[in-house]
Parts: structure tokens; sequence; C-alpha cells
């Protein structure tokens, strides 16, 4: 069920345009000490209600080329130990070699390979998803939410994506019934140029 930290590439898209053509390349950082970042995950209970929740701890960094911004490179990584569903007991069965394994797999990782833009705004980030020991391409809807210079002398930008996986592809063949073969995962994130989050 996961990742991503991975967004960031639309940045690359969005540089590239009028209304970013001001804005420096470099290294943006996803902001771990605000904790202004979420992994969310929403996967159907017997077809009756939702199960949500999300991972708690992931990192990750993109990379503009300015002057190619199809160049730039994003990497993120999730630790999969900390997924919580709000439910210890089923946390627990969730990091069992029933699902994601983590004392074998305790990383997920994301590195994006193309992006599309589809609007002023957004866009489609491919990349290479690694869950469970497999690794598979995976496309995240992405969209910008707003950016702006902050408080602290940095610049900031908060990005959202989402996407749709089926668990086996990804080796987890647990039976939780025709309802539960597919998990939502969605991403919220907010970027630095800064060295210092705000609190």
């Amino acid at each position: 069920m996961l990742k991503h930290r991975i967004l960031i590439p639309l940045l690359a898209v969005l540089l590239s345009t009028p209304a970013f053509a001001d804005k420096p390349g470099g290294t943006y950082q996803f902001d771990t000490e605000g904790q202004h970042q979420f992994i969310l995950f929403k996967i159907s209970h017997l077809g009756y209600s939702w199960l949500y929740g999300n991972f708690n701890e992931f990192t990750g960094s993109f990379t503009v080329d300015e002057e190619n911004p199809e160049n730039s490179k994003v990497r993120a990584e999730i630790q999969t130990a900390s997924i919580d569903s709000n439910h210890a007991e089923r946390d627990k069965h969730l990091r069992s070699d029933d699902f994601l394994d983590v004392s074998e797999y305790p990383t997920a990782t994301f590195e994006s390979t193309r992006i599309e833009q589809t609007g002023e705004r957004t866009a489609k980030i491919t990349g290479d998803f690694t869950l469970h020991g497999v690794t598979k391409p995976v496309t995240l809807d992405a969209k910008m939410i707003g950016y702006g210079d902050d408080p602290w002398g940095g610049y900031r930008m908060g990005l959202e994506a989402s996407t749709t996986l089926k668990l086996a592809d990804f080796g987890i063949t647990k039976d939780l019934g025709p309802a539960s073969e597919t998990v939502e995962i969605i991403i919220s994130c907010l970027l630095y140029t800064s060295d210092a989050a705000d609190e």
C-alpha cells in the first residue's frame, strides 16, 4: 500500500513556464521538520466501509535543472514500518509478511522517469516504484497547490498527488476480498529551498 514523496517532478515542468522562469534551480527538500507532508492510503474494508492510514516517516529531495527542467530528478524513500492505521494490532499485521513484510523490505522507493504536463498547474509523473521487493512503473496525478517566498528567506511550494495501486502487482497477495484488491495513495507535501523549515 503506499508511497512518496514523489510529486516534486511537477516543479520541473512548471519551472519551464513563464510563471516560474525567475525561480532558482537547485535542490528542494521535503519539510520533514515542520511535518508539512503526508502519505495517506485508503482501502475498502469488506466493501462496506473505508480504512484510512498513513506512513509517518519518509524523506526525499528534488534537484531542479534550471536550464533543462526535463532533466530534473526526484528520489523518495518511505520507511514501511512507519505505517499507521490508528490500530496497534492491525498495524502489527500490516507490518508482517502477510502484507509489507517490513523486516525483509524496510523501505519503499520512488525515482521519477518521465513528466507530462497536463495543465497550467498539473502533470502526470511516472517513475519506478519499489515496494515489497518489486519494482513497477507508477504514474501520479499531481497538482501544485501554491508557492511563494516564506518569512525565513526561503521559497516554498505545496504539491499534492494521487495514484491507485494493485496490491498483487507488488507481491502482496493476502486475500482481503475483491473490493480490497487496490489501494488509493494520496500524497501532500511542502517543499522548501532554505536550510531551515518553519516550526
